[in-house]
C-alpha cells in the first residue's frame, strides 16, 4: 500500500506523475509497484480536487477563455456499448476555464460534451468569481444557454468560431489523416451578450493549456495505451495535473505559478508542499 511508502518516495512518484511519466516508467525508475503508484495517484488526486474547490473562491479574474479537451476511459465511444457507457466507459471531456491574464485555471469539469455538463461547468465557474468577467468560448451550441444560466446578465460573452479546411489529405497514412490538425481557413469573432472587448475574444491561451495538459497528463496523451480504465481514476489524474499546474509549476510567461499571480498563494509550492496539503506524510 502507498501508505507505507517513505515521504521522499511519494514525492518522487507524484512528481513523475505530474510531469507525464507512465506508471510503468515510474515503477522501473523508483522500484515502486504500479498498483501502489495507482493507489497513491488516486488518493492524492482526490485530495487535489478538494484543495482546488477550497482555494478557488472569490477570484478577481477579468478575461476567461473556456474550451473542452477530449479523452476516453476504457475504450473509445465507437467501441463502447450501452452497458459500457453506464459504467462510465467511453469518451470523456474535460471542460477547462483559464484566466488569460494570470494563467490560472479556476474551474474545470470532467464529463460528457453535452448541455448538462456545460451548465454544471458554467455554474461552477460563476460561483468562483467575484466580479463581472469577459468569457470567450468556441461555437459549441451548449454554451450560450449555460453561460446565461450561470451568469445572468453579469457577463460579457463572445465566441471565436474557427472554420477548418476539409481538403482531402491525399496519400497520408491513416494516423496522419486522423491526428494532423486541419488548416484554419477563417476565424470569426461574435458578440453574444454584454459588451466584450472584441480584440480580446480569443482562445489562444486555453488552447495552449490543452497542449500542456496532454503533455503532462499521461491519461490524455494521444496515440498511447496510457488511458484510464476507470472514470474515477481519470478524474483523479486530471485533478492532480491542475493542482500541480496552478500551485507548483512556474509558468514561462508570468515567471511564477498561476496561483501566485492570482494572489491565492504568496510562494511556489513544491511537490512536497502539495503532498502535505493533501494530508500525506
Amino acid at each position: 500500500m502507498s501508505y507505507n511508502l517513505k515521504f521522499e518516495k511519494k514525492v518522487n512518484v507524484v512528481s513523475m506523475l505530474a510531469e507525464g511519466s507512465s506508471m510503468e516508467a515510474i515503477s522501473r525508475i523508483t522500484g515502486v509497484n504500479p498498483n501502489t503508484i495507482m493507489s497513491l495517484g488516486k488518493r492524492v488526486g482526490d485530495a487535489c480536487a478538494k484543495i482546488h474547490d477550497e482555494k478557488m473562491r472569490g477570484l478577481n479574474c477579468k478575461q476567461i477563455e473556456v474550451d473542452e479537451i477530449w479523452g476516453f476511459v476504457g475504450k473509445k465511444r465507437n467501441n463502447a456499448t450501452a452497458k459500457d457507457e453506464a459504467k462510465g466507459l467511453g469518451d470523456v471531456w474535460t471542460w477547462i476555464a483559464l484566466d488569460a491574464d494570470t494563467k490560472l485555471i479556476p474551474s474545470y469539469v470532467v464529463g460528457k460534451r453535452d448541455a448538462y455538463h456545460a451548465k454544471v461547468f458554467m455554474a461552477d465557474l460563476a460561483a468562483r468569481l467575484s466580479r463581472r468577467v469577459q468569457i470567450t468560448s468556441d461555437g459549441l451550441k451548449a454554451y450560450p444557454d449555460a453561460i446565461e444560466r450561470g451568469f445572468g446578465s453579469e457577463v460579457d460573452y463572445g465566441q471565436l468560431v474557427k472554420t477548418y479546411s476539409v481538403e482531402h489529405l491525399g496519400n497520408f497514412k491513416e494516423a496522419a489523416r486522423r491526428y494532423s490538425p486541419a488548416e484554419v481557413v477563417k476565424t470569426e469573432r461574435t458578440i453574444i451578450s454584454g459588451m466584450p472587448d472584441i480584440s480580446r475574444i480569443s482562445a489562444s491561451h486555453v488552447e495552449k493549456q490543452n497542449h500542456t495538459l496532454r503533455m503532462h497528463c499521461r491519461r490524455l496523451t494521444r496515440l498511447t495505451n496510457a488511458f484510464s480504465k476507470k472514470f474515477e481514476n481519470f478524474e483523479a489524474a486530471v485533478a492532480l495535473n491542475f493542482a500541480y499546474y496552478n500551485f507548483c509549476k512556474i509558468h514561462g510567461t508570468i515567471r511564477c505559478t498561476p496561483a501566485m499571480e492570482a494572489g491565492i498563494e504568496k510562494s511556489q509550492w513544491t511537490v512536497a508542499d502539495l503532498l502535505k496539503n493533501c494530508g500525506e506524510q
